[in-house]
């Protein structure tokens, strides 16, 4: 009989659905405001080790460059976020139509990699925001002064 209900890991949270059907749901029908935090991407590495961040909310003016997909390895600035497409539009990756016009190719955030970012005053200080709850090494470490304390 378990071979039809296969075992599950507990929910942590009773109010988030696990179901594939509800998310997919709620993912496609975001609203504008959380479909910015989901079309995140990384950062490179030389970015990640200066901001001790791993990926941001990706916006015009970024430099990328592409890391998987048919234009792997191209780079360019993003001219436009897309939101309600889901894709990231790049000034050098075109496509020319039969007409003769030129068209942008929509590429997903998570297949490019973030080289330099457009920093104004709300994106620095969401990096510093989130930089420092990782400045302290030694944050959640119990020394053994502090057991020491516990147990007197």
């Amino acid at each position: 009989f378990t071979h039809l209900f296969p075992l599950r890991k507990m929910k942590y949270n009773p109010r988030v659905s696990s179901s594939r059907r509800k998310s997919r749901k709620r993912h496609f029908n975001a609203p504008s405001h959380e479909r910015r935090k989901i079309m995140s991407a990384p950062l490179a590495k030389e970015l990640r080790t200066k901001h001790q961040v791993r990926h941001v909310p990706i916006r015009k003016n970024d430099e990328v460059t592409v890391v998987r997909g048919s234009h792997k390895g191209r780079e360019g600035k993003v001219v436009s976020v897309y939101r309600k497409k889901w894709v990231i539009h790049i000034d050098k990756i075109t496509r020319d139509k039969v007409n003769g016009a030129t068209v942008n190719i929509g590429i997903h955030p998570s297949n490019v990699v973030i080289n330099k970012l457009h920093i104004d005053k709300n994106r620095l200080a969401l990096l510093e925001r989130r930089s420092k709850g990782r400045d302290d090494k030694a944050k959640g470490k119990h020394t053994e002064s502090d057991v020491a304390a516990v147990q007197q």
